[in-house]
């Protein structure tokens, strides 16, 4: 059975997102490619100012997933 990613669940946060970029080895530009989206996008989640949300959150799962990385599943507190 396929695994499902549910956007919903944990969110990433600029340090999950820095930190599975460079467990994959990727510059910001590389992984924009990955994702299909733009360098600016990556760098601006990079410094908080956005999150990912939807498609893009589902495809980090993806990417994590993919690349062995371990991310905190614990919902974030504000």
């Amino acid at each position: 059975m396929p695994k499902r990613y549910n956007a919903e669940g944990p969110k990433w946060d600029k340090n999950s997102i820095q930190a599975l970029r460079q467990h994959m080895g990727l510059t910001q530009q590389e992984m924009a490619g990955e994702m299909g989206t733009r360098q600016q996008t990556i760098s601006e989640w990079e410094t908080g100012m956005y999150c990912p949300r939807g498609a893009s959150a589902k495809l980090l799962y993806i990417l994590a997933d993919k690349a062995g990385f371990k991310y905190d599943s614990s919902p974030q507190k504000k």
